[in-house]
């Protein structure tokens, strides 16, 4: 299985393991694992931190593409493709995150699991998307 992180997963497995769930920590230090960050989780912390909304410990955002390729991660571009096909995610009204829908919909169509300890993820499980927490 090929596994996509929410950007709270990857700011947790660079700076605050102990907040993972076991299940969760023992798939991202799995080497044999399959693990991706989407370029959009970049935008999504950049974004934030330059909004004063994120703090991130003793680097800066430009530094997180390099830490993830340290860890053996995969970066999963954005494909215009996937870009122009996001209309056919169907709308959940309790979930309007345009950040996450996006990271929903590469999931989807990459066929990743999702690891993410939030929950709205779970509204789009009859869209088949699997998470993992």
């Amino acid at each position: 299985m090929s596994y996509l992180l929410d950007p709270h997963t990857l700011l947790w497995i660079l700076f605050e393991p102990s907040k993972l769930s076991s299940v969760a920590l023992s798939v991202l230090e799995d080497s044999h694992q399959e693990i991706s960050v989407s370029a959009i989780s970049f935008w999504e912390i950049s974004l934030k931190h330059g909004l004063g909304k994120l703090n991130l410990p003793a680097t800066s955002p430009e530094e997180l593409p390099q830490a993830t390729q340290s860890m053996g991660f995969t970066i999963a571009e954005l494909d215009p493709t996937l870009l122009a096909s996001y209309h056919h995610l169907l709308p959940q009204p309790d979930h309007k995150d345009p950040f996450d829908r996006l990271l929903i919909w590469q999931a989807l169509q990459c066929h990743h699991c999702l690891i993410s300890k939030d929950k709205k993820m779970k509204l789009y499980a009859d869209q088949g998307l699997q998470t993992l927490w």
